[in-house]
């Protein structure tokens, strides 16, 4: 009996033993592990942690694009670091050099890829909306769907139709993580920043709603690029709609044209289209175009001038006129004369 419980004993103890051996190999592999390239090539994969992705998703992406071996003891680590539930979605550049513990912490700190996307002022939400597909961010459909969704236009205080003329022209930092609404959310708020109660107020003043004051403004940052001169294009849009005449913004009769080349016919400013003031009277039903702080500033304080017409003097400036004699004469001197010569 004593010789059995003898043998029981030290059988406990090599079980004993081995078990604490084995623990501490495993500690040992698994400290190595932890601070261990996956290999030391140094290949660099960009891989995309999708928004509500579970941690095993995670896992199963670094897994497949190489970046990860050993999933347990990856999961196990994640755990340790009380990483799983704070692991942030995104684009990623991950290094197959770089080490589990490495990886979790850029995850974690949501270090992601990010885009710097410069949209230009006066150019129209179909444009944006190719630009963004263009640099991978956006879906169109799913970007054009939104930009006219009633009710997510009512949560970014727009009344209108669509959100043309409320994506304001600036250098944004993006990432592929935060899809159309985010992108369009940051480009509205941005335009609610810029355009001040005062702005809101003044047009008031001159009897333009917002939507009326930022379509006057996306039509003047279409004629003219230059700052200075927007006062006066202004001036005589102003003017034209006090006396009650069309507005006849050559941008107008092409709005809805997807391919624009740039070249106005005599055929588009004919064209039946709500957008055009050679049909239409007073302001189209929405902006044209998504003008920057010069152009809405224009809108609302136009320059003292008594000119109701202007015409191209083919440098990006224009020639203004007070009445339609004097316009008649620089249309032939900057336009048909040039033009024969």
């Amino acid at each position: 009996m004593r010789k059995m419980l003898k043998l029981i004993n030290r059988y406990n103890i090599f079980l004993a033993v081995t078990v604490i051996i084995t623990l501490i190999l495993l500690s040992i592999t698994f400290l190595n592990y932890t601070v261990s390239p996956s290999d030391n090539k140094s290949k660099t994969s960009t891989v995309i942690i999708p928004r509500g992705s579970g941690f095993l998703k995670v896992t199963d992406i670094l897994y497949k694009a190489g970046i990860i071996k050993y999933r347990p003891f990856f999961c196990l680590l994640a755990v340790l670091e009380n990483a799983p539930k704070r692991i942030k979605a995104g684009e990623y550049e991950l290094v197959s050099s770089m080490s589990p513990i490495e990886i979790i912490d850029k995850l974690v700190r949501g270090d992601i890829k990010r885009y710097p996307v410069l949209i230009p002022e006066d150019i129209t939400l179909r444009e944006i909306t190719a630009h963004l597909v263009s640099l991978g961010l956006v879906n169109e459909g799913e970007f054009m769907t939104l930009a006219s969704d009633p009710s997510f236009l009512v949560s970014l205080g727009i009344d209108g139709a669509t959100v043309e003329g409320y994506l304001y022209p600036d250098t944004y930092t993006f990432n592929r993580a935060m899809g159309a609404r985010e992108i369009i959310e940051t480009m509205v708020h941005q335009f609610w920043k810029k355009v001040t109660p005062e702005m809101i107020n003044r047009a008031g003043e001159l009897g333009l709603t917002v939507s009326e004051f930022v379509t006057l403004a996306s039509i003047i940052g279409k004629e003219s690029g230059l700052s200075d001169e927007k006062l006066i294009v202004s001036a005589v849009f102003h003017n034209r709609l006090k006396k009650g005449m069309k507005l006849q913004s050559d941008p107008t009769a092409v709005y809805d044209v997807k391919y624009f080349d740039g070249n106005i016919k005599r055929s588009d400013l004919r064209r039946n289209i709500p957008h055009n003031t050679y049909k239409i009277s007073g302001l189209p039903p929405s902006p044209i175009a998504n003008p920057g702080i010069d152009s809405l500033y224009a809108a609302l304080w136009p320059a003292d001038v008594d000119y109701l017409y202007f015409v191209s003097k083919n440098d990006g400036s224009h020639h203004f006129s007070p009445n339609l004699t004097a316009h008649h004469k620089a249309v032939l001197k900057y336009q048909i004369k040039m033009k024969k010569n």
